[in-house]
């Protein structure tokens, strides 16, 4: 391995996107608290939801996804502390899914964050619930909230994942569109709405191109030195498991692209003194993002991405050489979208490239996803999180973690939870990373 021992100090300045971050994202939270004064329909379901098919309900729909609004709960440890204290007291075992016990303890205390922290009351309730099940939690989260709610309505997708680099079958594709197309019957139903397959077919279009979009920002982060951190890149992957198929959003991450393409051209960096680059694998413990800033400044060791902040909502293909290129767009393809059904096989058939969700039963697609990132990313370490918030992610990590140190890469595992803070020591994590960086023969900047 070879460790960058220079001490060059690139210049540095704030992303321009930025506070168009802060206020989208803040606008999000609020869209959705306030949908009912407008006559907007609230809905709530998973992250990885088929979004676009609510685009044809109207451009007056709030959707509020259960994993990033569980993060927010996460980050500020103090209303965290109450949702975990009320679902424990519920006699909820306290092993389920960190995002969904701070979900669930919002809807028992019957409170509500916003972005900047505000706690609200009450709580929001959906419209109704569509989400998608990929994982095991998903299936039971929603159903959880709709009897609390009062018997709200509620729809999901199955999603069967397939491997990472393969094309999906005939049967998995079709098996998610008849789904889909049950599925905006019942959502014209139970909306009382008339549906629009040109209002569809326009959100199928923003939300692929949201989705690539990202994908070229990320891969902007192969520069060296990295225009991003992985710490601000948490802020920024965010829209597109929020509401990715809404015009704004497709506009700011073409805004953002354009950003960091810039800082790219003049060789602007997200950490003056990047002296080494690493990757992570999970969710990160949202209570504990000073950590990476720790690194930064210690050791000028800057996480430069992951499988989870670069595959969440993306969607990718691979070029000859094997390296990620971002899918390209149904409308980049020239796919003919002139029926409803075509446009939601369009849709099926992109989203179907998405590939984090495989490794929630394949370690070895996730190894291989992860080597594909140190390599492409010019990483020279991974830092494993053993989450124990999420079994999804945290299936075969060590099995990771065996098939990077065989393929060369070091690596160094440490154990927490995204989203209950009382589950990551910090004093005893950033001892073990400071000897795992003095092992490699990266000293302090200071020394």
């Amino acid at each position: 391995m070879n460790v960058i021992t220079n001490k060059t100090i690139y210049p540095t300045e704030p992303l321009k996107t930025w506070n168009e971050a802060k206020y989208l994202r803040a606008k999000y939270y609020e869209d959705f608290l306030k949908a009912p004064e407008s006559g907007g329909l609230r809905v709530s379901g998973s992250g990885t939801m088929f979004f676009s098919l609510l685009g044809g309900l109207g451009k007056d729909v709030y959707t509020l996804t259960g994993e990033p609004y569980a993060a927010t709960c996460a980050f500020y440890q103090d209303f965290s502390t109450e949702c975990m204290e009320a679902v424990e007291k519920a006699g909820i075992a306290r092993d389920l899914c960190g995002y969904l016990r701070n979900y669930w303890g919002g809807v028992l205390l019957d409170k509500y964050i916003l972005a900047d922290g505000t706690v609200v009351s009450p709580w929001p309730k959906p419209d109704f619930f569509f989400t998608s099940h990929y994982c095991c939690t998903h299936a039971k989260w929603y159903e959880w909230c709709r009897e609390q709610e009062g018997n709200l309505p509620l729809y999901g997708i199955d999603v069967p994942w397939h491997p990472f680099d393969h094309e999906p079958t005939k049967e998995r594709v079709e098996y998610i569109v008849q789904q889909s197309m049950e599925a905006i019957e019942w959502m014209e139903k139970v909306s009382g709405r008339k549906y629009d397959d040109e209002l569809l077919v326009e959100a199928i279009n923003i939300e692929a191109r949201s989705s690539y979009l990202w994908g070229e920002t990320c891969v902007l982060n192969q520069t060296v030195p990295a225009p991003l951190d992985e710490k601000t890149m948490f802020s920024l992957y965010v829209f597109n498991t929020l509401c990715p198929q809404l015009k704004e959003v497709a506009e700011f991450y073409e805004h953002l692209r354009d950003d960091v393409a810039d800082r790219v051209a003049r060789g602007i960096a997200a950490w003056p003194n990047e002296r080494f680059r690493y990757i992570t694998d999970s969710q990160p413990p949202w209570a504990f993002l000073h950590v990476f800033r720790h690194l930064e400044r210690t050791y000028g060791a800057v996480s430069v991405g992951s499988i989870y902040s670069y595959a969440l909502q993306v969607n990718w293909d691979f070029d000859a050489q094997g390296n990620f290129v971002p899918a390209k767009t149904p409308e980049m393809l020239g796919v003919k979208m002139n029926t409803r059904e075509d446009a939601v096989r369009a849709y099926v058939d992109f989203k179907m490239k998405n590939g984090i969700l495989c490794r929630f039963y394949d370690s070895e697609v996730t190894s291989d996803q992860m080597k594909k990132i140190v390599k492409n990313w010019k990483a020279q370490a991974v830092l494993i999180h053993l989450n124990r918030g999420c079994e999804g992610t945290a299936i075969g990590q060590m099995e990771n973690r065996l098939d990077l140190m065989k393929a060369g890469i070091p690596v160094m595992t440490f154990e927490g939870n995204m989203g209950d803070y009382r589950e990551f020591d910090a004093q005893r994590t950033m001892s073990r990373i400071e000897t795992f960086f003095e092992s490699l023969g990266i000293g302090r900047i200071d020394s």
